[in-house]
């Protein structure tokens, strides 16, 4: 329970510890600096390089810690977690945010490309909050954990080519829900953001598309797509004492979409 805390202390940070998957570009890379600015240091995990991402959070003064992951290898997920806890000595936030999509008609999709869009988003989610999970239980200091859901999570979007992305992500949502119920009783909250549409690698081909990009963005009642930069806010709540009493939740940032 928070009590006699001001408004700025309840979004302090400073002395935790934070994993980021998918953090050298991105939301990933947003979620990373966003915990850096308040206070925590990071271990950082991509396939990608992340001497950039490294930089940005070690130019904050936080310490930056820069590993390659694959997400969809729990060994992998498992290194991560110990050298994390190895340099830094504890674990205390995890964003999730490592994701994959593929876009082709349902009828042509193969069972590899189908594998890997969900070993990655939701086999991969898992994984990473099951080995943090077990790093907070065993710290017996509770611990946030932040998936990241999607309009899909809940919600059916007149884009075609999703359905694997569209499953993985109803996963995510159900995961999150699941292991809050679970691990409640450590003090873990597991809640997930839930981004609309959002301007980023994985969106490029809609967002270059004239006529699909111009179909999405009439159905946001804010009038555009989303930045990365737009999810900060939520990043902070949820991995702050500000949303102690709050976990099961996916947390929409999506210009109004769920809201018509």
């Amino acid at each position: 329970m928070v009590t006699n805390q001001n408004l700025p202390s309840l979004f302090d940070l400073r002395g935790k510890t934070a994993v980021v998957t998918g953090a050298s570009r991105g939301i990933g890379l947003v979620a990373a600096t966003t915990l850096a600015e308040a206070g925590a240091d990071l271990v950082l995990c991509d396939l990608a390089a992340l001497d950039d991402a490294a930089r940005r959070i070690q130019s904050l003064g936080r310490r930056a810690l820069p590993l390659k992951v694959d997400v969809s290898s729990q060994e992998s997920i498992r290194k991560a977690v110990v050298e994390g806890v190895r340099l830094f000595g504890k674990l205390d936030i995890i964003v999730n945010a490592a994701g994959t999509n593929l876009r082709k008609p349902a009828e042509e999709w193969t069972e590899q490309e189908w594998d890997r869009v969900v070993n990655v988003n939701l086999r991969g989610t898992f994984f990473c909050c099951q080995e943090a999970g077990k790093q907070m239980i065993i710290q017996q200091t509770g611990g946030k954990i932040i998936n990241i859901a999607s309009l899909l999570s809940a919600f059916g979007v007149p884009i075609a080519g999703i359905v694997p992305y569209a499953c993985s992500k109803a996963g995510v949502g159900g995961l999150t829900r699941s292991l809050a119920m679970e691990w409640a009783k450590h003090k873990i909250n597991v809640n997930a953001v839930g981004p609309g549409y959002i301007s980023t690698e994985l969106t490029r081909t809609i967002h270059e598309d004239p006529t699909r990009s111009s179909m999405i963005e009439s159905r946001i009642p804010m009038g555009r797509w989303g930045v990365p930069e737009d999810l900060k806010g939520a990043f902070l709540f949820l991995a702050s004492h500000a949303s102690d009493y709050m976990t099961g939740q996916i947390l929409f940032v999506d210009g109004g979409w769920t809201a018509t």
